[in-house]
C-alpha cells in the first residue's frame, strides 16, 4: 500500500485471503521476480541464438576467425535488438500507465463522489459488507485518495513504474551474459571437440535456466527443462547441418 501508516481498516482489507496482491511490498516483490524472470529468459535467448550461430559456422569451417566473427556479431546484434525491443515495449507500457494515472487524478478532482462509490464497490467484490466497504473506502480516501484509487482500480504503484532505460540495459546485459557461454565454449575447446563440447555446455546451461525459470514461475521443473534442452538441441543440430551443407558445397 502506498503512503503512510496502515489504518485498522486498511489492515482488515489487506489481510483478506483474496487480496494478497495488495499486501505491503507484494507489488515490489512481484516486480523483482518479473525482472529476475526476464533476465533468465534474456540469458536463455542469448545462449540459444548465439549457440546456433557459432555451431552453424563451425559446421562450415574449422577456422576460428569466422566463428569468432559470427559469434561476436551475433552477440552485439542480439543485445542491441533486445535492448531496443525492451525499451520500446516498456516505454509504451509506461506511457499507458502514466495516462491512466493522469486520468485518475482528473476524475478524483472532477467526480470525487463517484470515485468513492467505485472504490467502495471494489471492496464489496472482495467480500466486505456494503457498510464496511464504504467505511474502508472513506478511510483510505481520507488518508491518500490517489494512492488508494490507483492501487485498487488500476493495480499500479506510481512509485514503481518501470524505467525503460533500466529495462533495455538489463535485457542487453542478460543476452550478453548468455551469449558469452557458447562463444567461450566453442573458442576454447580443441578444434576437433569444439562442437560436441559446445553442445554439452549449452544443454547444461539451458537445463539450469529452465529449472530457474520454472522455479520462479511455479511450474514443473522437469517439463520446462525438457522443453528448453530439446529446443536448444534441435536448434544447434539444424544450424550445424545447414553449416556443414553450405560449407560442403562451397557457398
Amino acid at each position: 500500500m502506498a503512503g503512510g501508516a496502515r489504518t485498522p481498516y486498511r489492515r482488515a482489507v489487506t489481510e483478506l485471503p483474496v487480496t494478497h496482491s495488495n499486501e505491503p511490498h507484494a507489488g515490489a516483490l512481484g516486480t523483482r521476480l518479473n525482472w529476475l524472470r526476464a533476465g533468465v529468459l534474456g540469458a536463455n535467448d542469448g545462449i540459444v541464438s548465439t549457440a546456433g550461430l557459432v555451431v552453424g559456422v563451425a559446421g562450415a569451417t574449422t577456422a576460428h576467425a569466422p566463428v569468432l566473427t559470427a559469434g561476436v556479431a551475433g552477440l552485439v546484434a542480439g543485445a542491441v535488438s533486445m535492448a531496443l525491443g525492451e525499451y520500446v515495449s516498456v516505454s509504451s507500457q509506461r506511457d499507458s500507465e502514466q495516462a491512466l494515472l493522469e486520468k485518475e487524478r482528473r476524475e478524483l478532482v472532477e467526480m470525487p463522489e463517484q470515485e468513492l462509490a467505485e472504490l467502495a464497490a471494489i471492496y464489496e467484490t472482495k467480500g466486505l459488507s456494503p457498510a464496511t466497504a464504504r467505511t474502508v473506502a472513506e478511510e483510505l480516501t481520507a488518508h491518500d485518495a490517489f494512492a488508494a484509487h490507483v492501487e485498487a482500480e488500476l493495480g499500479i504503484d506510481p512509485d514503481e513504474l518501470t524505467n525503460p532505460w533500466h529495462a533495455a540495459g538489463a535485457s542487453a546485459l542478460a543476452f550478453t551474459v548468455g551469449s558469452l557461454l557458447p562463444l567461450a565454449a566453442i573458442l576454447l575447446a580443441p578444434t576437433g571437440l569444439r562442437v560436441p563440447v559446445t553442445f554439452v555446455v549449452v544443454l547444461l546451461a539451458l537445463a539450469l535456466t529452465g529449472a530457474v525459470s520454472a522455479r520462479l514461475g511455479g511450474s514443473r521443473t522437469g517439463r520446462a527443462v525438457v522443453r528448453l534442452v530439446a529446443g536448444g538441441a534441435v536448434a544447434m543440430a539444424v544450424t550445424y547441418a545447414i553449416g556443414a551443407l553450405v560449407g560442403g558445397v562451397g557457398l
